[in-house]
């Protein structure tokens, strides 16, 4: 479970974060939708640590992220992220950029790390580009092989920030289809995106940003499709 209470961001004088809080259980689709600069991916930077928060507390599992002790670098095993950028090492294949923590970070054998490897990229349907070098692949492929990067190191949750915005509109769809397959094998996510037939289709959970806080929370029927906030309604008219 990931717990998040009455949490505070602030970059300068600007306050991004007002106050948020937000439980998701295991095995739950959470999507946090939203317009720019609402906290959205700054609130998944907070779970996973990147980012310090102000105030407030995020506990994941029963552990404080923020806590003076905490080590992060253990916590982060259980939290997959995914970015909008692939950040892929170019001189190495793409067999070897999802090898590359399991045996850096986790100390497993070169041949563990293979099979784990040989394993995701067959889960996102890259079975067939092992050998390949990342230039040598679609932003697509690319995005579903940073999935499989964070998969090998066998997390509990996977955080999703705006994966498919840097994508062409005819490569967004392979990229859905991988997180959908996460969906449907129980996987505990949390997804901040722009993709809202995606967001009605997979959450168990919608929650709409607004200014820092969450404005709006509940099943997608309810959040998209008949919204209480003007503010909700407003952004939904202006993206679908």
């Amino acid at each position: 479970m990931i717990e998040i209470e009455n949490v505070r961001k602030s970059f300068g004088q600007l306050e991004v974060l007002k106050g948020i809080n937000l439980t998701v259980k295991k095995g739950e689709v959470l999507t946090i939708i939203g317009g720019s600069g609402s906290g959205k991916s700054t609130l998944l930077t907070c779970i996973n640590g990147l980012e310090t928060i102000d105030a407030g507390r995020i506990v994941v599992d029963g552990t404080d992220v923020h806590a003076k002790g905490t080590d992060l670098n253990k916590l982060r095993r259980k939290l997959g992220i995914v970015f909008q950028q692939f950040n892929a090492f170019p001189h190495l294949t793409v067999l070897e950029n999802v090898m590359l923590a399991p045996v850096k970070v986790l100390g497993q054998s070169k041949a563990e790390a293979e099979a784990m490897a040989v394993k995701q990229l067959s889960h996102v349907g890259l079975g067939d580009k092992l050998k390949v070098y990342p230039s040598r692949m679609s932003g697509g492929q690319q995005q579903r092989m940073a999935i499989a990067r964070a998969l090998a190191m066998s997390p509990d949750y996977m955080l999703f920030d705006e994966v498919t915005s840097a994508l062409d509109p005819q490569l967004v769809g392979e990229v859905l289809d991988t997180m959908r397959l996460l969906s449907s094998e129980g996987m505990t996510m949390i997804v901040v995106t722009h993709e809202i037939a995606f967001a009605r289709e997979v959450s168990d959970r919608v929650a709409f940003f607004h200014k820092g806080r969450i404005h709006e929370i509940g099943p997608p029927a309810q959040v998209i499709g008949a919204p209480q906030q003007p503010e909700t309604a407003a952004f939904l008219k202006s993206v679908l």
